[in-house]
């Protein structure tokens, strides 16, 4: 695998868990509420996705073969963006806090 591949990896495993990192929308625009609910969560892991997909066929793209992808690409890897988000989540909502 080459550089670019593993760069997409871990940017793919930094914006899975940045919306359960902290309580502002996209890390940048405060909110009113104390706390971030579970439904703009779940939008900013869907615009991460969009984000690091885009960055991923740029680079195809600049390596000069980019291949036209089915449904079932984008399903496996909406998929393992949802796994790699697995660590923000159990921090934010499963390790219990004094």
């Amino acid at each position: 695998m080459s550089a670019a591949g593993w760069f997409i990896v871990l940017l793919a495993l930094v914006g899975a868990n940045l919306p359960f990192a902290n309580q502002r929308l996209f890390s940048v625009i405060p909110l009113k509420a104390a706390k971030k609910s579970a439904w703009i969560r779940i939008g900013e892991v869907i615009v991460f996705y969009f984000i690091v997909g885009a960055l991923g066929f740029m680079l195809e793209a600049r390596a000069g073969n980019r291949f036209e992808q089915g449904w079932q690409f984008y399903a496996v890897t909406f998929s393992l963006f949802l796994v790699l988000a697995f660590p923000g989540f159990t921090f934010q909502y499963l390790v219990k806090r004094r």
